[in-house]
């Protein structure tokens, strides 16, 4: 079985990933205290990929919940599903990092993480083939960001032939609760760059959009927004944890969507979209699920994927679906939307289907896009940080943690590459034609002046 260890950091990671194993408990058909009460078989087949099984045949979440206090921890124990875990899962401090990327990596954060790594090698030991870790965390506090960094240090160091995928949730303005997010966030992300696999971006904007302007929430809480996240967690590793037509796993999806190493961060989209405990309103077709998950407005990132240029896409469907309409209906769009391909990335579409929806519909799908327009965060982000870093706002409480400024020129550096990165394969194919017509016509003629200089 290729097992997944769940590892969430943070108060908001710890909030997205308790309603995470809600949403896959009920897929499985595992009740608060870790029974099984399913209906077929099919659920426990994969079960192994989240869950160990425990004695009096209970089935435990294969998962660590962490944090730098312990207000998150108690929140998690008080609710039902709370019961689902192990004791030993909940790690955590008693200080806090008090949204101080420092903090969370090299003081309270490197007190914690000896405990951490002892339960991460238990988790390991105990798997038949461990397949890789998953990380759910935001970037704009302490806790995510820095002892997020140094756990996805530790964990590429002692695992470095694992997959490791993170779901980032992005600071934005609009959701934002410190001024100092553009730090942490940029810290991060030039973390994320060398330490991840496969980070799927996921903004605060973007699903504060989603529940005003789409499901019609006037004022949406952090709970319509963990309700959102928690479907497209639980759509991207759908193919992990049930048998279907055509499966996918991590290592698939890396070799699919990741054209080049450092352009692994994705946007996604699921559909339908429907608020918290409202079933959908209308049947929903195969047509209906593939056009709503192209559509820029259902995107989890603030960012208009018209904007930019898609490398690679990966679509999965759920439900009772025909592959060979699914497969002409994602040609179709493929169709509509061709202006927004690169062109010299041949049958950059992959797609996967699972016969089993979850429960409530009748099909769903998730959309997970490598696009260039991705920038747009980076550069929303850096831009403030260069801002403040500039007249070294606020600097001192880094500094005063052991942090040296050359640290913050270094991740500048790194996501102002990145941009860059991403900007260059929005130029044209004819584009890149003509530069590497100079570039051999420039050889050429240094190997012409060389061979006369020796002669």
């Amino acid at each position: 079985m290729r097992e997944i260890i769940h590892l969430q950091l943070g108060q908001a990671g710890n909030n997205v990933g308790n309603k995470f194993w809600e949403n896959i408990c009920e897929e499985h058909g595992v009740d608060p205290t870790g029974k099984w009460y399913g209906e077929s078989d099919l659920q426990l087949e994969r079960i192994n990929v989240y869950f160990e099984e425990g004695p009096n045949n209970r089935f435990i979440p294969r998962a660590a919940c962490i944090d730098l206090e312990s207000s998150a921890m108690e929140c998690m124990r008080a609710d039902p599903f709370g019961q689902l875990f192990r004791p030993d899962s909940f790690l955590h401090g008693t200080q806090g990092a008090g949204n101080n990327f420092a903090k969370g990596r090299y003081t309270e954060g490197m007190e914690l993480m000896d405990t951490v790594l002892d339960f991460t090698r238990k988790k390991a030991e105990a798997c038949d083939f461990l397949q890789g870790f998953q990380v759910v965390h935001s970037i704009g506090g302490g806790t995510g960001s820095g002892m997020g960094s140094l756990l996805l240090d530790e964990i590429k160091h002692e695992y470095s032939d694992r997959i490791v995928s993170t779901f980032t949730i992005m600071p934005s303005p609009k959701v934002s609760d410190t001024v100092v997010e553009p730090y942490n966030a940029t810290l991060a992300i030039a973390n994320l760059l060398s330490n991840s696999n496969e980070t799927y971006a996921i903004d605060n904007e973007a699903l504060h959009d989603i529940c005003f302007r789409t499901l019609k929430i006037a004022s949406p809480s952090y709970g319509d927004l963990n309700h959102l996240i928690a479907f497209t967690i639980a759509g991207v590793t759908t193919c992990m944890r049930f048998p279907g037509q055509s499966n996918t796993d991590l290592g698939k999806l890396e070799v699919n969507l990741v054209p080049y190493p450092n352009l692994h961060f994705f946007i996604s989209s699921f559909a339908p979209l429907v608020s918290r405990g409202v079933p959908p309103y209308r049947d929903i077709t195969t047509v209906d699920i593939i056009r709503q998950l192209f559509e820029a407005k259902n995107m989890m990132s603030a960012c208009d994927p018209r904007k930019g240029k898609y490398l690679t896409v990966a679509s999965i469907l759920r439900g009772k679906v025909s592959m060979k309409e699914v497969d002409e209906q994602m040609y179709a769009m493929q169709e509509k939307y061709n202006a927004s391909f690169i062109e010299w990335i041949p049958n950059n579409v992959k797609t996967a289907v699972c016969d089993i929806p979850p429960k409530g519909f009748t099909y769903c799908g998730t959309f997970i896009a490598n696009n260039t327009a991705i920038q747009e965060i980076f550069a929303r982000i850096i831009s403030v940080f260069t801002a403040m870093f500039r007249r070294k706002a606020f600097l001192h409480w880094y500094t005063g943690e052991g942090m040296e400024e050359m640290e913050f020129i270094e991740a500048e550096t790194s996501v102002t590459d990145l941009i860059s990165e991403y900007q260059r394969f929005e130029i044209n194919v004819d584009d890149n034609l003509c530069v590497e017509e100079d570039d051999d016509l420039l050889l050429d003629d240094l190997a012409n002046e060389a061979s006369y200089i020796k002669n």
